[in-house]
C-alpha cells in the first residue's frame, strides 16, 4: 500500500512557473514508476509525465520542452517542475505509483493558469 500526498498547486499567470511535490508512504518508493496526471473540467484524465525507477522519462508532446519530472528516492518524492505555464494547463493534477498491477493515486492539487 502507498500513500501519496500532492502539493505545491495554485494560481499562476500564463508564462509563470510552479513545481509539485508528491510525497509517497507506506511502501518501497524506488521500485515504483511514478506519474503526474491531470484532468480538466469536462476532459479525461491524461498523462502529463511518468519517471521510471531507473530514472526513465516520458511526456506528453503538449508539454515537451515546458515540463520536467524528477524523483528523490532518499525523500520518497516525485516533482514536476511545469515552466511557461499556459491557461490549457489548467486542471487538477494527479500523482500516481505504479509496481506491477498495483496503482495508487493521490487526491490532486487544482492548478490554475490565468491572468
Amino acid at each position: 500500500q502507498v500513500q501519496l500526498v500532492e502539493s505545491g498547486g495554485g494560481l499562476v499567470q500564463p508564462g509563470g512557473s510552479l513545481r509539485l511535490s508528491c510525497a509517497a508512504s507506506g511502501s518501497i518508493f524506488s521500485i515504483y514508476t511514478m506519474g503526474w496526471y491531470r484532468q480538466a473540467p469536462g476532459k479525461q484524465r491524461e498523462l502529463v509525465a511518468v519517471i521510471t525507477s531507473g530514472g526513465g522519462t516520458n511526456s506528453a508532446d503538449s508539454v515537451k520542452g515546458r515540463f520536467t519530472i524528477s524523483r528523490d528516492n532518499a525523500k520518497n518524492t516525485v516533482y514536476l517542475q511545469m515552466n511557461s505555464l499556459k491557461p490549457e494547463d489548467t486542471a487538477v493534477y494527479y500523482c500516481n505509483a505504479k509496481y506491477q498491477s498495483n496503482r495508487y493515486w493521490g487526491r490532486g492539487t487544482q492548478v490554475t493558469v490565468s491572468s
